[in-house]
């Protein structure tokens, strides 16, 4: 099937999205964090095809997307008090919650889990499709749209880049089953707004846990502490599993580490003398002598540093560098979310620079 780019306004795209989920297939849409992978949340089979599609780990969880005033109690067991708080404050926007999955709910979008990520997204394409999917009563469970630990995509081109399609391409290689094959359809949605992935509480263990935090994103602790009237805790061993929470995440190929400001200079004098090609991601410029040879400058404030991140680091990731070298952003609560994707990205690339000074 062709790839078609819809807009708010594009019904027939819209529509035949929808048809491509009811039917088992796979659909790249918009939301206002990055762009999702999705399918038929209640169809098993098609679980399988994301899975298959990204290089996916099955015992890792998808979210499952609903449109604005779904049904909440057909996808779980129990609804708290707290969740019907954070969902009136918050949806449709970038907040999971993880609630105990309702049985008759495949485990197949919870890694065999008894809970299920639930999610309604803020993005106009996103709510036209979940609104056009069996009638509003459905649900898309989707991941971001790229392969496995690779950096989530936030424009529908970097959708194509990640699975080798473009425009005009039906994903077919050869005739033989691929990745992108398995891709029916990329949604047109412009950049997405936020830029990270959405951020996860638990809900599902508030007797004996309370709420937990298990990924930070948009939606501070804080302003779940205003709702529901408790800062929720970090992750304990015995947290649920969920989407985007592996030690190694978000990552380019190149490899990638940060520093402190006060010494990217000294850094960069020292890689360009040994002949390493360096690629800068920060929100301040070096040097001039010390310029690397590529740089992406982004905001200074964290709701717009993670707006560009993802994108500064694919863009980087193709300049052909050695290194993606990224100044270290502040450290207060507001860039939890912005550091908690940096250290996923930079996981295993423990002692790059001294690596490279070596050869």
């Amino acid at each position: 099937m062709k790839q078609q780019a819809a807009t708010v306004a594009d019904h027939t795209a819209i529509a035949a999205a929808a048809t491509i989920l009811e039917e088992g297939g796979l659909v790249a849409f918009p939301t206002e964090t990055v762009y999702g992978l999705g399918a038929d949340a209640e169809n098993p089979a098609a679980v399988a095809r994301i899975y298959q599609a990204k290089g996916r780990p099955n015992d890792h969880p998808v979210i499952v997307h609903v449109a604005p005033g779904a049904a909440l109690d057909y996808w779980v067991a129990d609804i708290p008090d707290e969740a019907r708080q954070l969902v009136a404050a918050f949806w449709p926007g970038p907040l999971t919650l993880i609630l105990k999955r309702a049985s008759h709910i495949p485990d197949a979008v919870s890694g065999g889990q008894d809970t299920v990520g639930i999610r309604c997204p803020s993005h106009p394409v996103a709510i036209a499709l979940l609104s056009a999917f069996k009638g509003g009563k459905g649900g898309v469970a989707a991941p971001s749209a790229n392969k496995f630990g690779n950096v989530s995509p936030t424009t529908a081109q970097h959708v194509r880049d990640e699975f080798g399609l473009d425009e005009h391409d039906d994903g077919a290689t050869d005739g033989e089953a691929c990745s992108g094959a398995l891709l029916s359809t990329v949604l047109e949605g412009g950049p997405s707004q936020v830029g990270i992935e959405s951020t996860i509480v638990d809900l599902s263990r508030l007797a004996t846990h309370g709420p937990v935090l298990l990924r930070p994103g948009h939606i501070s602790a804080q302003q779940i502490a205003d709702v529901i009237g408790a800062m929720p805790a970090a992750p304990d061993q015995a947290a649920p599993r969920a989407s985007g929470t592996l030690e190694s995440h978000y990552a380019p190929r190149t490899p990638v580490t940060m520093l402190p400001q006060s010494e990217l200079a000294a850094a960069l004098a020292q890689l360009q003398a040994r002949g390493v090609k360096v690629a800068l991601i920060g929100h301040t410029l070096p040097p001039q002598s010390q310029s690397p040879s590529s740089q992406r400058l982004l905001p200074s404030d964290p709701a717009g540093y993670a707006y560009g991140l993802y994108a500064a680091l694919r863009d980087m990731d193709q300049t052909g560098s050695d290194l993606i070298l990224v100044e270290t952003p502040p450290q207060d609560a507001a860039w939890l979310g912005v550091n908690d994707r940096l250290r996923r990205s930079v996981f295993g690339s423990a002692g790059v620079i001294a690596s490279l000074l070596k050869n």
